[in-house]
């Protein structure tokens, strides 16, 4: 019970962010820029190497890149930028990449939170592509919101009964 709470306080936390900040200029792209053994996500320091299904990458407009061991801590570097990288600003920023679900390719996705599907660091934004997809992981795993990047904001998707 206190790790649903727990769990729900975060996602809360973290959508109030998602509903406030844009980023016009990012959008997900399908360039395979590959980690090394030794990068480390920039949340939260772990190896992103031993994780492939699950890369995310913030790339720069100078080149610079960053990895991370998924969506979610991918997530919280981008809306605490200035936490992260005190000289980098928004508009910095090239592109956001996440590696699909499926496919494990790195392209546009939906989010889905709330599922029984692990991430590295637990409790994971799942990336899934396409409305079919969509309906199949949710059927399968279960959800308790999804939301989409559009390349300007992180938005609630509303469900289709």
């Amino acid at each position: 019970m206190l790790k649903q709470l727990s769990l729900r306080l975060v996602l809360l936390t973290f959508w109030s962010l998602c509903s406030v900040l844009v980023l016009s200029t990012a959008g997900f792209t399908e360039q395979a820029v590959q980690p090394t053994t030794e990068d480390r996500c920039m949340t939260c320091g772990m190896r992103v190497a031993p994780y492939p299904n699950w890369i995310a990458l913030v790339t720069f407009k100078d080149g610079h890149h960053y990895f991370f061991d998924g969506p979610k801590d991918m997530f919280v570097f981008y809306f605490n930028l200035q936490d992260y990288l005190p000289e980098a600003t928004p508009d910095d920023i090239d592109q956001l990449q996440v590696t699909e679900y499926y496919t494990l390719q790195r392209r546009a996705a939906f989010f889905v939170a709330g599922s029984d599907v692990l991430g590295p660091m637990g409790k994971e934004m799942v990336p899934v592509s396409g409305e079919e997809n969509l309906k199949t992981f949710m059927r399968d795993h279960g959800y308790e919101k999804v939301m989409r990047f559009d390349g300007a904001a992180l938005n609630a998707v509303e469900l289709q009964p």
